[in-house]
């Protein structure tokens, strides 16, 4: 009688240490990808920052458009004022 009642703990305890293999499995995947996954969202945000720093000249495009606007604006004044158009 005493060795079923030690078989049932034995059966427990190796069923028990499946379960903990598995879990230490499961986490150590868990981990590796984590660790791939932050190792791409680094390299993500470093080409989105490199493509920011690539594209802040395109801001200064509508500054660049205004002074033409503004240039082409004077000159057409000038013109109307030299024709007597004024």
């Amino acid at each position: 009688m005493l060795g079923a009642v030690l078989t049932g703990w034995y059966v427990g305890l190796t069923i028990a240490a499946v379960v903990v293999a598995i879990v230490v499995v499961l986490v150590a995947i868990i981990l590796g990808l984590a660790r791939r996954i932050s190792v791409q969202a680094r390299a993500i945000t470093g080409a989105l920052n490199q493509g920011r720093v690539n594209t802040l000249a395109l801001w200064d495009i509508d500054k660049v458009n205004e002074g033409i606007r503004l240039s082409i604006r004077h000159a057409q004044e000038a013109r109307a004022s030299l024709e007597g158009r004024r």
